[in-house]
């Protein structure tokens, strides 16, 4: 498993019974996670007084409970800076798991010796995009949530990158996708976190295990002839990182060589030091690294 130890402003302290504990910055949280199936002793003394609990409603969705969170507050990872903010449906407006995939691919890039053009889609509030602006990268950002979008720009301006290399897109990804085709443009480097599951514009529903086959075959037509690197997250229990890695193996492999890995993404708990499953990732990786 690949899981994420370099952070200082975030901490897993526990995990039972469907709940996380953690830290943010200086205030402590406790979120549902369906992944924790256990109902080990909760013996952390902050799960008795927390600074917010999220609770999910019977009718769907849910809200946070005994808040004594700022609107905005903001950690930090390494040189990068984050504004955090209680939203629906549990978030916070970041995914810490995804540090150790930021590590991999930022040392990618800072090593590549030559300019590095990234599309980064479903790239929410922008933390795989800084993080590769901040290694050297031009990053193309999309995003259907206008909101979303906003957020990332502002994560960007909050780590020095205001004016760094970002094409910010409000669009759906797919769509984008077929139009960059079209025109020509190619990528060094694809970054692809989707959702489990979306609503399309007629508001036909579709899965994503249904639709990641055709997605990555597409968005792999966009690689350039160097391409560096091609990585794809997975938040869906059903879709295992072998199964990723096979569609990889089978779209880009044939034409670019390289290598495909794969592997669930965690973090680690500090009352029991295990590690936390938080989804899953695949990568390819061009043969020259």
């Amino acid at each position: 498993m690949w899981f994420s130890d370099n952070w200082k402003d975030y901490e897993l302290l526990d995990c039972s019974d469907g709940q996380r504990l953690e830290r943010w910055g200086e205030y402590v949280l406790v979120r549902p996670d369906p992944q924790v199936i256990w109902k080990n002793r909760k013996s952390h003394p902050r799960w008795m007084n927390p600074d917010a609990v999220y609770t999910r409603s019977d009718r769907g969705g849910g809200s946070w409970n005994s808040n004594a969170l700022p609107e905005e507050w903001r950690i930090g990872y390494r040189q990068l800076t984050f504004s955090l903010k209680p939203m629906g449906f549990k978030h916070t407006g970041l995914f810490p798991e995804q540090a150790v995939n930021w590590d991999w691919f930022c040392r990618l890039i800072a090593e590549a010796g030559r300019p590095i053009r990234l599309l980064n889609l479903f790239a929410y509030t922008g933390g795989a995009t800084i993080a590769a602006a901040s290694a050297g990268a031009s990053v193309c950002h999309v995003d259907a949530s206008k909101g979303m979008v906003a957020r990332a720009k502002e994560n960007a301006a909050l780590s020095g990158l205001a004016g760094a290399p970002i094409r910010y897109i409000v669009d759906d990804c797919f769509k984008f996708c077929e139009r960059e085709l079209r025109r020509g443009s190619r990528y060094d480097a694809v970054i692809m976190d989707p959702p489990s599951y979306g609503r399309g514009p007629g508001g036909e529903r579709w899965l994503l295990e249904d639709s990641i086959d055709s997605f990555i075959s597409l968005t792999a037509e966009l690689l350039s002839d160097r391409p560096l690197f091609f990585l794809v997250n997975s938040y869906t229990t059903g879709l295992s990182p072998s199964a990723m890695g096979y569609i990889l193996n089978q779209t880009i492999l044939p034409k670019h060589g390289g290598l495909v890995v794969s592997d669930e993404i965690g973090l680690p708990v500090t009352r029991t030091g295990g590690i936390l499953p938080c989804g899953s990732s695949s990568r390819w990786i061009a043969a020259s690294h």
